[in-house]
């Protein structure tokens, strides 16, 4: 599914799950994925106010930043037809009240502001960037071996899983959205599983989207049919925080944040169930921290020349994988796929780390869109990136070797 529509359709679904009555008599509390799906109807002044606050708002653990810190130096300035309170970099940003934007060819800074009263030192909410981010966690898992295999069953690493239709599932199924397991994403159905997975009560300690995933049956066979399933990819963080014995904010300290550098702790929502970080979702860190997030991945998955993730997954992450119904993009593991080659982390309410391998390029992108999505939003993002490119065609930075 394109994320365009994808998105679009969440943002139905999580009304419907709000929205819903509970059992007769029933008075206990939203849990708190009840709570956090209804941050998408919160009103405009709200979402630019506590964005930045999620991790304050929320449980979460936290991911500590090192000492060193990997340096975002200054370059070319680049010029996007226009400047100061006129320009349509203002305008773009004005128009769809984003927070801030950075950009970076070859490691330097060219491009850099803020709104809505945002700072560098503040961290704003990632929604689905963090999908991308808990993917290259897998990735240095396998590296190090934590996960030994993309072809490994999910069984091998979560037990309750094992008398479920997930049990022969392997880890590459579960990254490519082709488990096979019945999934029902029709956000106009109340009655279908994305608008039931976080209405009931914990079941013997588990995280919600395990405990709802157990019981669900097979539709296809594995590997062979693409069917977006949003539960997934917090599947996936369980994954991980099983294989490593961390969770997602202790293992992304130890792997990325501290060893690359860089310059502030991230913070992970949990679950309330379980205590495990939700893989879909909930990492918040700096628009710089993010445009760092983007350099490892242009440097190739590397921290001082070393290789961290493990070369299998990164041919496959930032390859299309999957069709989406959309020619000019693709999907990889858990990263969105251009034809030319480049690759996006893109969450909701306009949040976004764009890889242009071609052009040395990093956008980061953090805002409060007025809706989750939408085709007009969307398109004037990628008219953005486009603009970008073809002002660093026009004035590139040249590296600094």
């Amino acid at each position: 599914m394109h994320p365009t529509s994808c998105t679009r359709l969440l943002a139905a679904a999580l009304c419907l799950i709000v929205t819903l009555p509970s059992a007769a008599g029933d008075q206990r509390a939203p849990t708190i994925g009840q709570q956090r799906e209804a941050v998408l109807f919160w009103p405009q002044a709200q979402r630019e106010a506590q964005f930045r606050q999620m991790y304050e708002l929320f449980p979460g653990d936290r991911g500590e930043h090192g000492a060193h810190v990997h340096e975002l130096p200054k370059g070319k300035p680049l010029e996007l037809g226009g400047q100061g309170a006129a320009g349509p970099l203002s305008s773009y940003m004005d128009r769809h009240h984003l927070a801030g934007v950075l950009v970076l060819q070859h490691g330097r800074v060219r491009l850099q502001r803020y709104a809505l009263g945002f700072g560098p030192k503040q961290r704003w909410e990632s929604f689905s960037v963090a999908k991308s981010v808990t993917s290259v966690l897998l990735g240095i898992a396998l590296q190090r071996g934590d996960i030994h295999s993309l072809e490994d069953t999910l069984g091998t690493y979560i037990p309750e899983l094992r008398d479920s239709a997930y049990a022969r599932v392997t880890v590459q199924q579960l990254l490519t959205m082709t488990s096979g397991v019945h999934w029902n994403e029709d956000y106009a159905d109340a009655k279908s599983d994305v608008a039931q997975m976080y209405l009931h009560a914990c079941v013997d300690g588990q995280a919600h989207v395990l405990s709802y995933l157990r019981k669900q049956p097979r539709q296809w066979p594995a590997g062979e049919h693409f069917n977006y399933n949003t539960a997934e990819t917090d599947l996936l963080g369980i994954l991980v925080q099983r294989a490593t014995h961390r969770s997602l904010a202790a293992y992304l300290s130890q792997t990325i944040w501290q060893p690359y550098g860089m310059a502030a702790d991230a913070y992970w929502l949990k679950d309330e169930c379980d205590g495990t970080d939700t893989g879909g979702s909930g990492l918040s860190a700096t628009l710089g921290d993010y445009a760092r997030l983007g350099q490892f991945m242009l440097d190739g998955g590397r921290i001082a020349s070393k290789p961290v993730v493990a070369k299998t997954w990164l041919a496959g992450a930032i390859r299309r994988q999957e069709n989406v119904d959309d020619p000019e993009h693709g999907y990889g593991y858990l990263w969105w796929t251009d034809k030319d080659g480049s690759y996006a982390a893109i969450g909701i309410f306009g949040q976004m780390v764009y890889v242009d391998p071609s052009r040395q390029l990093v956008i980061a992108q953090v805002g409060a869109w007025p809706h989750a999505t939408s085709d007009e939003l969307v398109a004037a993002r990628w008219a953005f990136v486009a603009a970008v490119k073809r002002a660093v065609d026009a004035d590139p930075q040249k590296p600094t070797h």
